[in-house]
This record gives structure tokens, sequence and C-alpha cells, in this order.
């Protein structure tokens, strides 16, 4: 251990060195989010410019700080000055940026978002005072687009493996008491108390004995433990450590899909760098304690999440559930005790352990400490990942945090595929196990999808089912057979060839679905049709009696038109149809012509005069029933 002291001793000096740095540092968030919206092409630009104008100056690819919407995301921190972050940077805007403020010394103010000091400077505000940022608490995301993932110095000299150093001076038993007294309950969604899968797997007998890191996130829109292993990888990897400590496990597992290149490929890093620094291995920093970690590629199956399956594909066999007793905690892997922890399970350990269980306890609500991560998607203003403490409200986390929606509000689908579609009456429900599970849905691993008054809720459920459907093993009947022929039914509606029976015959499904299915994906299925039935029937109603679609989604009951009387003719819609479809002279109202029309809502939507319609054949359909 004190080799490891050494080395943070040296780490924290270089962290300190680095920010009271003698040459400007210009940070680059570089994990997924920032990559799509091009901040390796920024890389590229930067060291290009730096190079040309021999300015002598680092360049740090960090992680995800949180407000997706405003990548790339370029950070530059010049001498005796705070560190300024740049938002929505282009190769264009980066020119400028890097002129003022490398070569000039004054920050480029117009596309600034923030400086990472508390205090206002030159007129630029805190970045923590920014309002997705600001209501937010960040516990597990502490460092994540602060530091470079890639570099265990830095993890180090932030406090990093401190919480495990002081896991080893303290008994199995007391690190899972610790954790107890913290309240920690599982985030993968269940929300399990942890330590009492911990004492179950501890007390069970076996000389061997596994800990799983679950990183297989297949939910749609779903993206917080990717995020949190690109941008912070061994505060997972060092909640293994502790997990593994605690139960007394000597091989850890992390199984993570392979849709997950630069996560993967930063914990293989991070992995090589701890073998480096004696924190994997025998006799881990000189304790009676040892502990390996492999890495474990998942194909990508969604039902893999679900533990037994994922048991049984690191076991080589088809990723498919097994009904329990026994649980993994007495029989897992290879017949082994097993415990199977989430991502940000294990990244919020260290923070127990360091801080202590009472601090945990400060945060959130009784039967429901800490916080939370979410990826917060849809139709929102501000989209990204956060974490907030749980116990805040919907009405907070879609307004006060993603800044709301554009239109009206309809809905939030909560817990992914499998949780369920809340309506406005909600919004004021806080954001725990409990609450939401009196509403029909579930915590999850964390997505939210906020919906508007274009979404159509009966195709939103159609889209989660039909996904679970896909997904399913198809080991177990009601989930083969029972999410098919709900799709079905759903697919009648949608194409205006439903009738009034059918909402019955999908809550029956629903019901028999949740009550009989084999594990957890076939159990909550139903939740998106079942909530959406109960908080929106009114929109079933009218696509079955009649024949309408209120949010113009459902093709097969819309017919677009041009409302001559709105029309400008700024042929907006000309540029945007795929097909010809539109056709008219500028300054004059357009035509359009439904035999080349495919519906693909491109007009509608780009239209600023609300001069397309698609409410053509619901008057047919209408007639046609009557």
């Amino acid at each position: 251990m004190n080799k490891l002291k050494k080395k943070i001793t040296l780490a924290k000096g270089k962290w300190e060195e680095l920010q009271d740095n003698k040459d400007p540092v210009i940070y680059v968030g570089a994990a997924s989010c920032g990559r799509a919206a091009g901040a390796l092409e920024l890389v590229d630009e930067i060291e290009r410019y730096i190079s040309e104008n021999k300015v002598n100056a680092r360049v740090i690819q960090v992680g995800c700080i949180g407000p997706c919407y405003l990548e790339p995301l370029v950070d530059i921190k010049m001498p005796g000055q705070p560190r300024i972050s740049y938002s929505n940077v282009n190769t264009k805007v980066l020119g400028h940026i890097l002129k003022s403020h490398l070569l000039e010394g004054q920050p480029f103010a117009r596309a600034s978002i923030g400086n990472f000091s508390r205090e206002t400077f030159m007129d630029i505000p805190p970045l923590f005072e920014h309002p997705m940022l600001k209501p937010q608490v960040r516990i597990v995301l502490r460092n994540c687009g602060i530091i470079d993932p890639e570099e265990i110095d830095h993890y180090l000299a932030t406090d990093g493996y401190q919480g495990f150093m002081n896991a080893l001076k303290m008994t199995p038993e007391d690190v899972i008491g610790a954790v107890r007294q913290a309240g920690l309950r599982g985030r993968g969604g269940a929300g399990f108390p942890t330590f009492k899968k911990w004492t179950v797997c501890r007390n069970s007998p076996g000389e061997q004995k596994y800990l799983i890191c679950n990183a297989d996130e297949g939910d749609p829109g779903a993206f917080m433990n990717r995020s949190l292993i690109e941008s912070d990888p061994h505060a997972v990897l060092e909640g293994m450590l502790i997990a593994g400590y605690a139960i007394g496990a000597s091989k850890g597992i992390v199984y993570i899909r392979a849709e997950y290149p630069l996560a993967i490929e930063r914990l293989k890093k991070a992995i090589a760098q701890m073998k480096e620094y004696g924190l994997l291995g025998n006799n881990i920093l000189g304790s009676r304690f040892s502990f390996d970690i492999k890495i474990k590629e998942g194909a990508g199956a969604f039902v893999c999440g679900e533990e037994t399956a994922l048991i049984a594909s690191i076991e080589g066999k088809r990723g498919m559930p097994r009904s329990r007793p026994p649980f993994p905690a007495i029989s897992g892997l290879f017949g082994c005790p097993t415990i199977i922890n989430n991502v940000e399970t294990l990244g919020t350990l260290p923070n127990i352990l360091r801080n202590g269980a009472e601090w945990y306890t400060r945060f959130g609500k009784e039967g429901n400490r800490g916080t939370k991560t979410f990826s917060l998607v849809g139709k929102i203003r501000r989209s990204g990942l956060i974490e907030v403490q749980l116990g805040t409200t919907l009405r907070e986390i879609i307004f006060d945090i993603g800044g709301g929606v554009q239109k009206n509000f309809k809905a939030i689908q909560t817990g992914g595929p499998s949780g369920g579609c809340l309506s406005e009456e909600f919004l004021d429900l806080p954001v725990d196990y409990e609450s939401l599970a009196s509403a029909g849905s579930i915590m999850g691993s964390g997505g939210l999808i906020v919906m508007d008054e274009d979404t159509c809720v009966v195709d939103v459920a159609k889209y989660f089912l039909d996904f679970t459907q896909k997904e399913s093993c198809g080991k177990c009947i009601p989930c083969r057979v029972g999410t098919k022929h709900m799709v079905e039914i759903l697919e009648r509606i949608t194409h205006g060839e439903g009738n009034p029976e059918d909402l019955m015959t999908l809550r029956n499904l629903g019901d028999t679905i949740k009550k009989g299915a084999l594990c957890g994906l076939g159990q909550t299925a139903p939740n998106p049709v079942l909530t959406t039935l109960r908080y929106f029937r009114n929109e079933y109603l009218e696509h079955i009696k009649d024949g309408r679609c209120r949010a113009v989604v459902c093709k097969d009951l819309i017919e677009y038109r041009v409302i001559k009387e709105k029309c400008t003719g700024c042929q907006s819609c000309v540029r945007v149809c795929p097909t010809g479809a539109i056709s008219g002279p500028r300054s004059e109202p357009h035509n359009l012509d439904p035999t080349k029309c495919i519906k693909c809502r491109s007009c509608y939507e780009i239209c600023r005069f609300d001069a397309i319609a698609g409410d053509a054949i619901v008057i047919r359909t209408a007639e046609k029933r009557s």
C-alpha cells in the first residue's frame, strides 16, 4: 500500500501542475456523444493549429460532462485563468476560438457556456450554474468530462482508489455493513438492497465466488452505463474491487456489449494500468485479498441484461434465462456463488467507502438514498446525461433540468422499453422505486424518453413492445406468444382496423404475461401498453372508432395536403420532399400529389406556417364507419 500512496502523491503533484499550468491546456469531450458530433475532427484541427502557430499547448481528451445537446464541447485553460468551456464547436468556430483565446488571450465569449470556477470570469458565468447542471448532484459522475479517462494518475489525483484502500482496513462484514447503512439499492432497475445480495453470497459455501459487472445496456435511448465507463472507467473498476472484497470473490468479469467499442477500449487500458499499479493480482496492496478482472463481450442480445441469461452467455451457452431459485448469489456462474451488479451500482461504491455511509444518506430520501443517473432524451430541449437525487420530481427533471419541450408536453417513458408511459398528471411524481411502481412504471436502468403532442402513444407502445418481442429468447410461452399477439393487435389498431374489444384483449394479455413470464424481460414487456391504455385510452379509441391519429403519425390513418390559405410558397417543403410530391412556384401556394407522397412527414415537420395538414383520410375513414 505504501507504493500506491507514493504513486498517489506523484499523481496529485502532476494534477496540481496541470491545474496551475504554465502552458495552455485544451480539453475535448471525446466520449461517443462528442465523437458522433465531430470531436475527433476538432482534435486534429487543434493539433494542426497549435503546430502551425507554434503554441506550446497540451491537448487532452475527456469524457462526457452531461449536456450532450451542446456537443462537441471544447475547454481551454490558459495560465492563471479558469478553464473556459465552449459548446457546439465546429471547425469554423474553432478557428475563431483558438485565435481569440490562445493567440490574443481573450476568451471567445460568444461561443462559451461557462467557466470551471465558482465566480464569473470576464462576463462568463460558472459552468455549473448552467440551468441543466445547477440542479444536479454529481456523485457517480463527479469526474466525467473533467479528467482524462485513459490516465490513471488523473483518477488517483481526485481521490481515486481511496475507497478501496479504506475497505481493506475494514473486515468484509464491515464493508457490507457500510453499504447497508448507506441504503444503496441496485441501480440496474429492480432496486434490490445491495447489501442483502452480498450477504447471501458471502455466506454461501464455496471456495470460488464471482463478481460480474453488468454493462449490457440495451435499452433504446439509454447510455448512462456507456458514458460512465467511457468517462471514468476506474470508478467502476474500483467498485468491483470493493464488491469483490466484500463478498469474498477472487474473479471479476465485466460483461459488456460489443457495440460499445470505446468503452471496451478504455476498460482494457484501465485494467492494464491497475495491474501495473498493483491493484489487481495476488495479495493486492500487501493484503490477503487477491482479485483479477476480465472482459466478456456480449453479442448485443437485450435478454442478456437479465442476470441468469447473462451468466449463460458467459458460460458459452445461448443467452436464455432460467427459473429461480436457486438465485445466482447461491448458485450462479459455473454453479458458484455469484453477484451481478450494475455499472452504476459499482460506480457508487467508491464514493460511499471514501466519504462514509452517513455522508451518502444525506442525499435522496428515506428508503431511496443517494442519486440516480438518467439519459434524458426525446422531445426535450436539453438532452443528455444527468444525475439527480432520488425523490426529485419528473417536473424538475423535464422542465428545470431538461428545459421543457418545444410543443405541448404529452408523456414520459421511464425505465426504457420495459417501463411505463406516464401522462402529465404524474409530473409531480417523485422519481423513486416505489412511486414509479405505483404508477405502473419502473425505474429501470435510467432511460427517460420525453414525448410531446406530436407523439402517438399507440405507436410508441407498439414500438417498445415490438422491440421486446423481437428480443425475447422464446423460452416461455407467455412472452413468446403473448407479446407477438399483442403486437399484432397494436398493428391492426394503427392501421385503422381495430375494434373496441381489442383493448380488453390487450389488457388481459398484458396481465397474463406479467404474471406468467419466466424473467424480468417478459414480466415487464407489457408495461408500455398497459400504461398507455390506462392513461391515454382516448387515443386508442380515436384510432379505433374515428380512424384518427391526433399526432399525425400512423401512416394508414393520414393523407397529407396543403392548406392553401396558410401556404406562403416558401418552398421549404419542396426542398425536403424526397419524392417530388410537392410542387409550385415560389411565393405561391403549393400543391401536393398524394399518389407520390410516401408519408415521410418531412414536409409536416419543416413547415413553419402550419400549412401542411394530415387529416384528409380521417374524414373518409369516419364516413366509412358511419
